[in-house]
């Protein structure tokens, strides 16, 4: 683990060359760009370094050149805690990363007392007015516009398939919670089911789940293992519209998984794939944060997609922020700015972090979408909160 460490250090210091440190703005990343969080952690890091360009062009950060410095956690919490504690000797104002749920989990008690940092998964759930602040619009959030967006549809008989691990813990309590409140009465569980990420087959638990003849599936895990359900889905012959979570909005995913992808499969998100959808109006400032990403990608060669705003957005915010405060702002003034904005245009929509802290985004952010596998692209087919759009 030492030598693990020392080298991904030394990686770090290595990208800075050839610029020196006092030339540039440096700013920390952590990323999963190995590992079973890497299918995510490359888009981010692509994302940065496009980024990093624009930022560039123009200004940069008080005249300074912005430089993300990356390490690769090797999707290990274990390594990312080492190489946040060895970030946090630099004393930097804020930190990005990392790129999942329990790598971020480990590294939060290392910022009580600062600096900022960033978490690029939307599944963590930051306590109120602490340093770490998290990407997207929450699972919590995602999950209530998809059972709304179901219920619309009249699918009321629903099933759902979570993991054991603290991930699927957490959505389990958040599928709670939904199902208890009065707009959801009429919706019923017909089937609950559980595997481990780890598994190589969850056929035993979708053929109960087919047996109970649900309207429709929710099937709420990231990256392989939902291939592992998807997979168990076609074996058993069990078609019925799917809703799974918007970590899985990735261009790899769906050519990667094409043979087993369900025939309906419902994904939501915050506001990033509408582009320029007449039915969903956006605000001019955020309609053009919208239009300088897709630009910035199409002039790299690049479709953009879930992974890639993960990594944009808190990027641009934090750059905005910090060409806002005077040079040389600490991590306390960086946090008293985050805390108190609001009305920030983003990719994914207005920003307001006094109404949703440590995310500024919230269920009014969130649409649904539909994968469209010959346009491959991901369709909007439910406006803000979930509510089904008109064709």
């Amino acid at each position: 683990m030492r030598l693990i460490l020392a080298a991904a250090l030394a990686a770090m210091v290595g990208c800075a060359a050839p610029v020196e440190a006092a030339q540039v703005f440096d700013i920390p990343v952590t990323l999963s760009l190995t590992g079973a969080g890497s299918f995510l952690g490359k888009q981010e890091h692509e994302a940065l370094a496009i980024e990093e360009q624009l930022v560039n062009r123009t200004g940069g950060i008080h005249g300074m050149p912005v430089h993300f410095s990356f390490a690769d956690d090797q999707s290990s919490p274990q390594l990312a805690v080492q190489l946040a504690a060895a970030t946090l000797a630099t004393n930097p104002p804020v930190m990005l990363g990392s790129t999942y749920v329990a790598a971020c989990n480990a590294m939060a008690p290392l910022v009580k007392t600062g600096p900022v940092m960033w978490c690029f998964s939307a599944g963590i759930h930051p306590p109120l007015g602490s340093h770490v602040f998290t990407s997207g619009v929450s699972t919590h959030d995602q999950a209530a516009a998809i059972i709304r967006f179901f219920r619309f549809k009249g699918w009321t008989r629903l099933a759902l398939i979570t993991s054991t691990d603290a991930t699927g813990q957490d959505a389990d309590r958040g599928f709670d919670e939904l199902l208890a409140l009065p707009e959801n009465r009429d919706i019923k569980l017909a089937a609950r089911v559980h595997f481990n990420t780890s598994d190589v087959s969850v056929t035993a638990q979708v053929e109960r789940v087919k047996a109970a003849q649900p309207q429709a599936f929710i099937a709420w895990s990231t990256g392989s293992p939902i291939a592992t359900v998807f997979r168990a889905m076609i074996q058993a012959g069990f078609i019925v519209p799917v809703g799974t979570t918007g970590g899985n909005m990735t261009y790899a995913q769906m050519h990667q998984f094409a043979a087993i992808l369900p025939r309906e499969l419902y994904l939501p998100a915050p506001e990033w794939p509408i582009d320029g959808d007449p039915r969903i109006p956006l605000p001019p400032a955020v309609a053009a944060k919208q239009r300088a990403f897709y630009d910035a990608f199409a002039a790299a060669g690049i479709r953009p997609d879930e992974g890639s705003v993960l990594g944009w957005e808190p990027a641009n915010i934090v750059v905005d922020a910090l060409r806002a405060l005077p040079p040389g702002a600490d991590g306390g003034q960086l946090l008293d700015h985050l805390q108190h904005l609001t009305g920030a245009a983003g990719v994914n929509g207005i920003y307001d972090f006094r109404k949703s802290p440590q995310r500024g985004l919230s269920l009014d952010n969130v649409i649904v979408t539909r994968w469209n596998p010959k346009r491959e692209r991901w369709d909007a087919v439910g406006g803000p909160t979930g509510v089904p759009l008109r064709k």
